[in-house]
């Protein structure tokens, strides 16, 4: 069994690093960021490799910022993400592109890196650590029986995850029997409004029950999800016009097309951690009077990795 790996999908937090991007804002009273408290839960949960998905042009700024701390600790690797990594096929045909492919093609770019069980995550989210001990655990159990078109997703509910300062795009799911996906259905705009949660749209309001188990891009598989992200890719690429230049190749997507096709089985492991994140720039007030309770609390020690 290959190492127990952490895919942090950090490709989309901006050129400008360190210069105001709102994922990399210090929370901690060291300096910590979010990222760093999901790799601490990671490692104490029992992962023991990092890989790291980011563009090329952001490799030195990464590093100086937090890759080179963490290397100290645990093994780290490198993915890129980048917009021409594509088959030559299509290379002429979609020449235009700038902007990234999305969720998949980032997990897709750690082929060959990751070789056992990993988990994948926002670099901008924070988790909490029963997300990362549940993820671990199954992992682990799975990887014994047969882990063949298995995977796991760390469910939250709705109403742990909503931000203050405006809407939030969440994958929404059905969870049938024995905790297995049914179906995921990536919402956005949702908004908390008093004390429910509603689909802000065009013309008018959707209601979404508050206690719905939601997706918040953390999932669990094996080197086998590789080959099915790689041939879902050419396939989505071949769908595409040399105008579109928006459209995104994305896990819930794939991974819900897989449940819908009964190709593929994923375990639901229900975290009741409260979500934060800087989804919003007027988030970071609350995120770090979030990670100071976590701290009085002694979740955390105040210095991490020491």
């Amino acid at each position: 069994m290959g190492k127990a790996t952490l895919i942090i999908m950090a490709a989309g937090i901006g050129s400008r690093f360190g210069g105001g991007i709102k994922q990399l804002e210090p929370i901690g009273p060291g300096g910590e960021i979010i990222m760093d408290y999901s790799i601490y839960d990671a490692l104490k949960a029992g992962f023991d490799k990092i890989v790291f998905v980011i563009r090329r042009d952001l490799e030195k700024d990464f590093k100086d910022i937090i890759g080179n701390r963490i290397e100290k600790v645990v093994d780290v690797d490198y993915a890129y993400q980048e917009v021409n990594d594509i088959p030559v096929a299509y290379k002429n045909k979609l020449k235009n592109r700038k902007k990234p492919w999305g969720t998949g093609q980032a997990v897709l770019c750690c082929k060959g890196i990751s070789d056992g069980p990993f988990v994948v995550i926002n670099a901008d989210d924070y988790y909490g650590k029963e997300a990362f001990i549940k993820a671990n655990d199954y992992l682990t159990n799975a990887y014994k029986e047969n882990p063949k078109k298995k995977m796991c997703m760390v469910g939250f509910i709705l109403k742990n995850t909503l931000s203050d300062n405006g809407g939030v795009t969440r994958g929404i799911c059905t969870v049938g029997e024995e905790d297995l996906l049914e179906s995921i259905v990536e919402t956005h705009n949702i908004e908390r409004k008093g004390d429910k949660a509603v689909v802000i749209g065009c013309d008018n309001e959707r209601e979404i029950d508050l206690e719905s188990i939601v997706s918040m891009n953390m999932w669990g598989g094996f080197p086998d999800f590789f080959e099915i992200l790689e041939a879902g890719f050419e396939k989505f690429l071949n769908t595409l016009d040399e105008n579109d230049l928006k459209s995104e190749y994305l896990l819930p997507t794939i991974i819900g097309e897989q449940v819908k096709n009964n190709k593929m089985e994923v375990k639901v492991l229900q975290s009741s951690d409260v979500w934060f994140g800087v989804t919003y720039k007027e988030d970071k007030e609350a995120v770090v009077a979030a990670i100071h309770k976590l701290i009085a609390d002694n979740a955390y020690p105040e210095r991490l990795y020491v």
